[in-house]
């Protein structure tokens, strides 16, 4: 029983020194690392890029469709480039802001348990560690070790209860600009030919849907997903959006007519 409660003290404090280091994942990141997945400017950074091209797209081919003059299909760009991502930035920004203000909020509550009731939440610790398979014996024991420290404590419980990373919570900043600056190159793509001097339609297209073929395929380098996957899908995706708003506005520019 002796050196059985040894090695569990050892194995306790093993596992606390290795998440009280000022990097608790290095040792982990030496062996291999991962790419990022908490959403901090990846989400926004594609999303935006994706909606400004389709939108834009969607938008141009709709004006060109009721036969509007090339300056008229100019301005419309510009003013959906502008519009969409003063709109995709403010959004962004307010989206994770306030999911940061939630997590943060929800931390200090259970920081007040953590303070006000500190033996329930080490004995939820120590269960949390049985239902993951740990003796209940030695689960028991490196919870204590844990909780020894509250702050500690109180990333542990986080992580498990919330499924955040207290350290690592995404930024609003971040993900405002990440949208705003995908979104202006992708929403530039359709009105890059009219600004370079043609009059026709199908230049414009063709750009854009090159353009959402290669961040179809941008995209698939950190999603694992094969390249010609991704990138069909989002051509076909963004010329049936164009395609659409084309009938509409030819629809729509002879009856007005």
């Amino acid at each position: 029983m002796a050196s059985s409660s040894a090695a569990a003290d050892n194995l306790a404090e093993n596992a606390t020194e290795s998440v009280t280091e000022d990097k608790p994942h290095d040792a982990h990141r030496d062996n291999h690392t991962h790419r990022d997945v908490n959403g901090g400017w990846l989400r926004p950074a594609v999303f935006g890029a994706m909606d400004g091209l389709v939108s834009n797209l969607a938008l141009i081919t709709g004006v060109a469709g009721s036969n509007v003059a090339s300056q008229t299909i100019v301005i419309t760009g510009l003013a959906g480039l502008a519009a969409g991502a003063f709109s995709m930035a403010a959004g962004e920004y307010t989206s994770v802001a306030s999911q940061r203000e939630l997590v943060l909020a929800e931390l200090e509550v259970e920081r007040e348990e953590i303070r006000t009731n500190p033996a329930e939440e080490e004995r939820e610790l120590a269960a949390l560690y049985v239902s993951r398979g740990v003796e209940p014996e030695l689960a028991r024991q490196v919870a204590e070790q844990l909780s020894r420290d509250p702050e500690l404590a109180l990333e542990i419980h986080v992580r498990e209860e919330l499924g955040v990373d207290p350290g690592d919570l995404p930024s609003p900043a971040v993900a405002a600009v990440s949208s705003f600056g995908a979104f202006a190159v992708g929403a530039i793509l359709p009105v890059l030919p009219y600004l370079l001097g043609t009059e026709r339609l199908w230049p414009a297209v063709l750009v854009a849907l090159a353009g959402l073929f290669l961040c179809g395929g941008l995209v698939a380098r950190v999603t694992a997903r094969s390249w010609w996957y991704s990138g069909f899908r989002q051509l076909i995706l963004g010329g049936a959006a164009a395609a659409v708003t084309y009938g509409l506005g030819s629809l729509i520019g002879t009856a007005v007519s």
